[in-house]
Parts: C-alpha cells; sequence; structure tokens
C-alpha cells in the first residue's frame, strides 16, 4: 500500500479587528471602496469510472460501499495510515464516503473505489490527491483489504491512473510515499516506472509514531506507461 494523501483539516475561524480610516483609505462620512470579489475557489471534479484491464473498474465511492469501509476497518494497518474509522460504526462509514465526495467537490483530487468485475465486488481505494498540482506535482494513494492483496489488483489500478493522470490531465509530476519495509509496494510503483528518490526520514505520522517514507516518483517526460506514450499533446 502507498500511503494516501491526509484528508484536509478545516482551517479554524479567525477573526479580525475593525480597520481604521487610515487603513481603509476613506474619510469619514464617505462610502467605502467596495469590497474586491473573492478570489474562484477551485473547480469541482467529476470522478470518472474507468477499466483498471479485464478485471477491475474504478469508480466513483457509493454508499453502497460501506462493507468495504467496514472490512478495511479490520485491517491493523489501513486504519493507521487512513480516514477509515476503527472500530467500526455505520455514521463513521458514512462520513468516510462523504469525505470522499467533498474532495472531489473541493477540487483536492479523485478518489476511487476499486471494483471486482465479475461480482462489482469493491475491493480496495486509489486516490489521485491535487493539492500541489500548482506546483506541478500531485500525489497517489492507494489500500487494499486482505482478500484482494497477491492478485494483481494494486498493479492494475495504479498503472490505470497513473497513465490517466500522464496523459489525460497533462500532470507534471507524479509521487508516490512508501514505508521502507512495504517492498511489495515499491515492486510495483518500479514495474509501472517509478524512479525512488530518497528518504525522507520521519516524514508521516502513522498510528502513535513518526515513520519514515521512502518517495517514488515518476514523470510526465519519464517514458511509456504500459506501452503507451506518456507525454501529452
Amino acid at each position: 500500500m502507498a500511503a494516501p494523501e491526509p484528508d484536509p483539516g478545516r482551517a479554524p475561524g479567525t477573526g479580525s479587528a475593525p480597520r481604521t480610516t487610515a487603513e481603509t483609505g476613506n474619510t469619514p462620512g464617505s462610502a467605502p471602496d467596495p469590497a474586491p470579489d473573492p478570489a474562484p475557489g477551485p473547480e469541482p471534479l467529476t470522478v470518472p469510472s474507468m477499466s483498471a484491464g479485464p478485471d477491475f473498474v474504478l469508480r466513483p465511492w457509493e454508499m453502497s460501499d460501506l462493507p468495504l469501509v467496514r472490512e478495511a476497518s479490520l485491517d491493523p494497518y489501513i486504519p493507521l495510515i487512513t480516514t477509515i474509522p476503527a472500530p467500526y460504526s455505520e455514521a463513521a462509514a458514512e462520513a468516510f464516503v462523504r469525505r470522499q465526495w467533498e474532495r472531489a467537490a473541493t477540487g483536492a483530487g479523485y478518489p476511487f473505489a476499486i471494483v471486482r468485475s465479475r461480482d462489482r465486488r469493491p475491493v480496495g481505494a486509489i486516490g489521485l490527491w491535487l493539492r500541489e498540482l500548482p506546483e506541478g506535482r500531485a500525489s497517489l494513494g492507494y489500500w487494499l483489504t486482505d482478500l484482494a492483496r497477491g492478485q494483481g489488483v494494486a498493479r492494475a489500478a495504479l498503472r490505470t491512473v497513473t497513465g490517466w493522470a500522464l496523459r489525460d490531465l497533462g500532470v507534471p509530476r507524479l509521487q508516490l510515499y512508501i514505508e521502507p519495509w512495504n517492498t511489495a509496494s515499491a515492486r510495483i510503483a518500479e514495474d509501472i516506472g517509478f524512479r525512488r528518490e530518497g528518504l525522507l526520514r520521519s516524514w508521516q505520522q502513522v498510528g502513535d509514531e513518526r515513520r519514515d517514507m521512502a518517495v517514488y516518483a515518476l514523470l510526465n517526460n519519464d517514458g511509456p506507461v504500459d506501452g503507451r506514450a506518456v507525454a501529452a499533446h
């Protein structure tokens, strides 16, 4: 599993002291200067559905995915690196799904559920997070429930989202953060074309401790992903 982007926190409300006449530039009794129009916020995103090879589909989260949240909540690791609720409750699981919708609605990123094609069972999640897109980079994170591991699910999902982000969205740089012990995730990332660039010491809070993360990156002009040219034209 690659560490997902943390859910963005809400900034606390702030207040400001009334401004003086000298600060506003208005003389007493005159009409105040009109307030400037607020800066536009990020555009809402539409999470697409797409095939991840013959066996899996990526789609937006649905309330019908609560059994997946329940299963993930029982995993010893997933709740430590995500906001999956543990212990599980239906209210907390519904709030988790709504957070995924909110991420798309606020332009923070594209959260996908990974669904098995043959029985439409959700088995994991993958997300493309755009918080640093103004600087030309985005990050990826994913997790799978225990029964889905070792079946090529992570490789198919990561390859699909990586190619889509680089080719169709034109993201200049993609990043993955993987704990050094997680050799399976590191091998998947390298197979797809990501290169390990270094170790970030005490990078992320995982449970009750700070953990190191290895950073892997793939650039838009690095070469083909899945036999197709990466660079957008």
